[in-house]
């Protein structure tokens, strides 16, 4: 079976779609909410399938919002779709499968079954253990200047899937 067989299997597309309610989050340029899921995919969902099958598919751009950092600063924060949030969701279940095992066990950001709290309560263990530093990484800006061509290509090494890159690159060029 074809990885993007798994990505779009009914199954992982319900578990997508319960993922993007529970996390709620607001409406993209179209304005629809979390609300509106169920019958999107009711209405549109074969639709959704077969254009990502034939590579036809065509990501919605993000609303562009400014999030105030304590700075002063603000943050831009790209709101997609609820229907590419589903897309994107499936997608990341799907790939998290293959690719957790790859990850460093001291990393905690984005990963299923980790948390903020979880890094604390590493930290401390290991201050308990008479460590006298931490160092917290966060890449400012890391997916607005990454190659992209690069990133596929890295991808490429463990997804021989065609569908699969041609969803992911589209994602990553959309703006």
């Amino acid at each position: 079976m074809e990885l993007i067989e798994w990505i779009l299997a009914d199954k992982n597309l319900d578990e997508a779609i319960r993922n993007v309610k529970r996390n709620k989050g607001a409406a993209g340029v179209d304005g629809k909410s979390v609300d509106a899921l169920d019958a999107l995919f009711q209405q549109e969902g074969m639709a959704i399938k077969r254009a990502i099958r034939t590579k036809k598919y065509r990501p919605d751009p993000v609303r562009r919002v400014y999030i105030p950092k304590p700075n002063g600063k603000k943050r831009p924060l790209g709101i997609p779709t609820v229907r590419d949030r589903v897309i994107q969701q499936a997608t990341a279940q799907v790939l998290s499968l293959g690719y957790e095992q790859y990850f460093s066990e001291n990393s905690y950001g984005f990963r299923p079954n980790r948390d903020c709290h979880m890094a604390v309560m590493k930290a401390l263990e290991y201050l308990n253990e008479g460590y006298d530093w931490v160092v917290d990484l966060d890449i400012e800006k890391f997916f607005d200047t990454v190659n992209h061509d690069k990133l596929i290509s890295i991808l490429r090494e463990r997804i021989n899937d065609a569908p699969t890159l041609n969803l992911i690159r589209k994602f990553r060029k959309r703006r």
